[in-house]
């Protein structure tokens, strides 16, 4: 059985996802300690129930130590099963992060896969599910992995509430590698300011406020940042919320950046800051933005082949992902660039130890 300590680098919940998911797909036994030891709340939350109690019922796992605020886990899965799961995080706990551990075991299901998860859609420290249907279900298409994503009803912090529907109608059982080392020009960029239980004028603002951002610093492209906004008097939404995500379609690859209202935060800067961040990483020239360049790094390594690719950000998250996955997986993964700046990664898949 492997051991995983969960205070390695980051030391928050990536180490406990990355690990479960890799133990699901490989079916051997991992016990994770000190589970999100350098947070303040260390152990597990209900985010993290949710995805284990998710991945266990997938992979028929016994699983010791799922309870609120632990901080050892043992998880014993024993096979990958396909057909119809729903799970309820019961918070605003982010669907994306609970996905985030799920996709990777679904690449090997025996058949189709449905999951309707309830949670948080759009939440600090996680991708918005606009980002993660845009974005980071794209690069698993690109390798193979077809993903679809049906957003039925948006969920913010505090009250959540969100539902999401997932469809793996053929899982792929194998991963292409990728061979990214530069982003190309820019073709286009798109995007989408949302509001809910909050008037249309939020969602516009934020929405022109990213796009006065995006041409003043990249001149005349194709830009065009959609407005969701729902009539208050059929709103579905808890909320209230609002957040943009952008997306930057380029020659070889595909960056993104999002960001989220909160009271007290004017709309501009939540448009503002979203094309700010995805300006940053395009002047960078990689073929990744600092968010993918950590989350893509389990199925890199889940690839049939050698991958290289190039990052915004050698984050302390990536540098955590690598190294779990090398504990993990045992694949070879090498790492040219230092802590916060641009990187190159090179990694040799190895389906054959999965």
């Amino acid at each position: 059985m492997k051991v995983i300590d969960g205070s390695y680098g980051e030391g928050g919940g990536q180490i406990l996802r990355t690990a479960l998911a890799l133990s699901a797909v490989t079916l051997e036994p991992v016990k994770i300690i000190n589970i999100r030891a350098k947070r303040r709340n260390p152990g597990l939350a209900r985010q993290h129930m949710t995805a284990v109690k998710a991945l266990a019922e997938l992979t028929d796992a016994e699983v010791e130590g799922l309870a609120l605020g632990s901080q050892e886990l043992v998880f014993r899965p024993r096979r990958i099963k396909a057909g119809k799961y729903r799970f309820d995080i019961g918070t605003a706990g982010s669907i994306t992060l609970v996905l985030q551990a799920l996709t990777p075991a679904l690449v090997y299901a025996p058949g189709p896969v449905e999951l309707e998860i309830r949670g948080g859609t759009d939440v600090s420290w996680s991708p918005t599910v606009d980002y993660f249907a845009n974005v980071f279900l794209r690069f698993l298409e690109r390798m193979g992995y077809r993903v679809e994503l049906e957003l039925v009803r948006r969920g913010h912090y505090p009250r959540g509430g969100g539902i999401v529907r997932v469809r793996v109608p053929a899982p792929p059982r194998r991963l292409t590698p990728i061979e990214a080392p530069e982003r190309g020009e820019i073709i286009r960029i798109r995007g989408r300011s949302h509001c809910v239980r909050l008037p249309r004028h939020v969602a516009e603002r934020q929405a022109s406020a990213a796009e006065r951002v995006l041409r003043s610093r990249l001149g005349d492209l194709d830009i065009r940042v959609e407005v969701e906004h729902y009539d208050p008097s059929r709103d579905p939404h808890l909320g209230p919320g609002s957040g943009v995500a952008l997306w930057a379609e380029t020659r070889y690859s595909l960056l993104g950046a999002d960001s989220l209202g909160a009271r007290g935060k004017p709309a501009e800067v939540v448009g503002r800051e979203a094309a700010e961040k995805l300006v940053e990483d395009l002047a960078r020239g990689t073929a990744l933005d600092r968010h993918m360049s950590d989350m893509i790094i389990p199925f890199l390594a889940m690839a049939d082949g050698v991958s290289t690719v190039t990052g915004a950000r050698y984050s302390l998250h990536a540098h955590t992902n690598v190294w779990v996955v090398k504990q993990m997986l045992g694949v070879e993964i090498e790492v040219e660039g230092r802590l916060d700046e641009p990187f190159k990664l090179r990694v040799s898949g190895s389906p054959s130890s999965l």
